[in-house]
């Protein structure tokens, strides 16, 4: 079957407000102009040495030769001082734009393509030498102190290339290391912890490690009582003069240095401090207005609770026992770095508050003490928020709208309670009809946060040590289609909470939905009755479990690699099929029901991995892989629609549209006027290159293969059947570009998708370009809010 018959059939489920897409002629020419501009903009490097000034070399690359591969590339760029101008998948686009501009001429546009262009980078020779002089300096520091680094320069039609040729020689490892303390109570605790040192014998001499351990050493006493103890006690001696490469390492800790009554500096014992008072002020804000931010805690408004000093004005914003739960920092206990960023953490995760500042102040008393003052800036107690937005499913176009009232401590213990109300209306084009139809939704969702776990034991050093959260919601949906009605009522129960600083878990041990259709149209059931997603779509009952883990160890406004893994479970009416199968409870048609429709039983499991790869200032490559299965059992002949997996989209192969793609090499029904392809088994891969444009533009290429499949034998749809001998035959591939503007609240997204791949054609014959070949209407616009992953 040909993709263009397949294509004159959108795929028009709603599955959610921010997912958009269209394959309208006017923007396809708006987008194929953006693309030929760009394209121009590239091509127009050929002059990049259009503004370097006479006898000047613009700087066109440099390499780093290193035979030994004694260092990586990736780290050791950081230490060049002069770098040629950025490049995009090999261009130098920011320069290109920069030569768009005329020379002599300092009008708007002109000024405009110099500030969003980057000017050329001329070959300073100065730079070279400082480069060179940093690169030895590197390896010494790694241990290479006989390393010498030389650079050469070629010229060529006003363009410099550099060259660095590193010759490192034989490394220097540690010997021996010895420890000398000043004060010797501090021997106990860094001696006794030395079994994650970061020093040993026989390693490379590194200076990277002496610094790190000396961060180490700084942590442990800090988090012994040591408040005033600082990294910079911490020194090393070096004695290379051992021979054969090698060197003996002293780690010393100097003393704590005071004034004598003679206002004489003097070497004394690192003083250990423990907590005096602590002050918890729930509304700073109120108080720094009034003028009494700075009260005594003695004062009439301030209640001691746990030992606590909670100070507030008139009646406490927060209840008292919220703010002391979350505090690590507990008076007559010794001063513990690690408490103080633990009740940081907490306290920050309250929707009750906008800001936490943590202070101490050292208190007059025959022994070292501190004085703990922490201040909360109460947030906005309550927000109303209205959204309207313009959508475009498939090419129908329609409209919705949110509005959003948020209370952010409802019952004085921060507790956050979000209720939206939704709208949408969108028409529907039926290709067969000719004929324009309206879908229309609406929905109510209420949420509730509260920052402890419900439960009927105690759990407070839980809550302490994990920050928990319990979550309730409660949700009723209506979708009014042409083909169908559907309602939707939801309901949950669960935890979520952190653990190891990159981890967070959740888990729902009661989640339910009751999914009715109250209208079908006779020509939808008719295509629906005898096939295998007819019972997906019959009403039903779920009666689910959910636990999710996700690893990100992304460090906020760092562009560092980083990496993000989720993986969830899910399975739903195992307990209530054994109630009923021990209390002898009738079945209905072979299954057992509950309200009156069949509840669904089931397990789901899913993995998604990702991975971000930082190149450059504002250039990065992202890499994803999903798997995803759902498998029916006893209760159920079929997973039920809301469970079960699609692709195409927005979000997932891009040169597809949504739903329309698999399951296997299943060619569709160009008869239907209801093609919505789901499946019980999910496999994706993506690559997406990332680059920063100008203004708040920016673009991406991107490569995505993937398909669903159907896991059960009963399955009657052609090629839908997940088969080890033939799966990898039928992925998908599709590739792109897109741009995407940047407005730091939300990304506005916009991605064209061609079609490279299509497992629906016989095989021998799926790949389009040399076979089909790829026509307008093959490809698909992706409108969306955020990035695809």
């Amino acid at each position: 079957m040909r993709r263009s018959q397949r294509d004159a059939v959108a795929g028009n489920d709603k599955t959610g407000l921010t997912l958009i897409q269209f394959n309208t002629g006017i923007y396809r020419n708006l987008f194929f102009g953006i693309y030929l501009i760009t394209v121009i903009v590239l091509m127009s490097s050929c002059g990049s040495a259009k503004y370097v000034p006479d006898n000047e070399y613009l700087l066109r690359d440099y390499d780093i030769e290193d035979e030994q591969n004694t260092t990586r590339k990736e780290e050791i760029k950081t230490f060049v001082k002069q770098r040629p101008n950025k490049k995009i998948l090999g261009f130098k686009f920011y320069l290109s734009l920069y030569n768009l501009s005329r020379k002599g001429k300092d009008n708007g546009f002109n000024n405009w393509l110099r500030n969003i262009g980057e000017p050329p980078v001329v070959f300073n020779p100065d730079l070279t030498d400082k480069t060179t002089q940093q690169l030895e300096l590197y390896l010494y520091n790694k241990g290479y102190f006989n390393a010498e680094v030389s650079d050469s320069v070629a010229y060529k039609r006003r363009k410099a290339d550099v060259y660095y040729t590193i010759d490192a020689g034989q490394p220097y490892t540690v010997r021996n290391i010895d420890y000398f303390f000043e004060d010797a109570t501090l021997s106990e605790y860094v001696m006794n912890d030395s079994l994650p040192s970061l020093l040993e014998a026989g390693q490379q001499y590194n200076v990277e490690m002496l610094q790190a351990e000396r961060v180490r050493i700084e942590r442990i006493l800090r988090n012994r009582g040591y408040f005033n103890f600082t990294r910079e006690f911490v020194y090393f001696e070096v004695d290379s003069s051992a021979g054969r490469h090698q060197v003996d390492l002293l780690l010393g800790i100097s003393n704590y240095p005071v004034k004598n009554e003679q206002g004489r500096v003097v070497q004394t014992r690192h003083p250990v401090y423990s907590i005096r008072d602590v002050n918890i002020t729930t509304d700073y804000e109120l108080l720094r207005k009034t003028g009494n931010a700075e009260r005594n805690v003695a004062d009439e408004d301030t209640l001691l609770y746990d030992g606590i000093h909670v100070v507030f004005k008139e009646k406490p914003n927060v209840r008292p026992g919220l703010v002391t739960q979350k505090n690590f920092v507990i008076p007559g206990e010794v001063y513990n770095a690690i408490d103080v960023e633990r009740t940081y953490r907490n306290l920050t995760s309250l929707s009750a508050f906008r800001m936490v500042d943590i202070k101490f102040r050292e208190a007059d008393g025959e022994r070292p003490v501190l004085d703990c003052d922490i201040k909360l800036l109460p947030a906005t107690k309550q927000s109303y928020t209205f959204e309207i937005e313009g959508t475009n499913s498939g090419g129908n176009i329609g409209m919705a709208g949110n509005i959003i009232y948020q209370h952010r401590n409802l019952f004085r213990g921060s507790e956050q309670f979000d209720l939206r109300f939704t709208g949408a209306i969108e028409t529907l084009r039926e290709s067969q009809k000719d004929e324009l139809r309206t879908m229309q939704e609406w929905g109510v969702e209420a949420r509730l946060r509260i920052p402890k776990f419900l439960l009927p034991f105690r759990t407070e050093q839980f809550i302490r040590k994990y920050n928990p959260q319990t979550n309730l919601s409660l949700s009723f949906n209506y979708q009014k289609r042409p083909d169908y009605t559907r309602t939707t009522l939801n309901s949950g129960f669960g935890y979520d909470w952190k653990a190891g600083g990159f981890f967070t878990h959740t888990v729902y041990p009661f989640e339910s939905s009751l999914i009715r259709t109250p209208f079908m149209s006779s020509d939808f059931r008719e295509w629906l009755e005898g096939t295998y997603l007819f019972y997906s779509y019959q009403p039903h009952f779920i009666l689910n479990q959910r636990y999710n883990v996700v690893f990100n160890n992304q460090q906020i406004r760092k562009s560092r690699d980083f990496q993000y893994f989720r993986f969830s479970a899910e399975t739903a009416a195992n307990l209530l099929y054994l109630l009923y199968s021990v209390s002898g409870a009738p079945k209905q048609d072979g299954v057992y029901q509950i309200f009156g429709v069949d509840y669904a039983q089931y397990l789901r499991a899913d993995i998604d991995f990702r991975h971000y790869d930082y190149l450059d200032e504002g250039i990065s490559l992202v890499y994803r892989g999903f798997i995803g299965a759902g498998i029916p059992y006893l209760n159920s002949a079929a997973m039920p629609f809301e469970k079960q997996y699609f692709a195409g989209g927005a979000n997932s192969v891009r040169a597809f549209q949504v739903k329309n793609l698999g399951p296997g090499s299943f060619p569709g029904d160009t008869a239907s006027i209801f093609p919505n392809q789901t499946a019980d088994l999910k496999i994706e891969a993506n690559i997406e290159y990332r680059f920063k444009l100008f203004w708040k533009l920016e673009g991406a290429f991107f490569l995505d293969a993937g398909n669903i499949w159907s896991v059960s034998p009963d399955d009657d749809r052609e090629g839908a059947l997940f088969d080890l001998k033939r799966f990898y035959k039928e992925f998908a591939v599709g590739t792109g570009f897109g741009t995407r503007l940047d407005f730091d609240f939300f990304i506005f997204r916009l991605d064209l998708g061609i079609p490279l791949v299509d497992p629906s054609y016989q095989e021998g014959e799926r790949w389009l370009p040399s076979n089909e070949g790829i026509s307008w209407s093959d490809l698909t616009f992706n409108l969306a809010i955020g990035y695809p992953f």
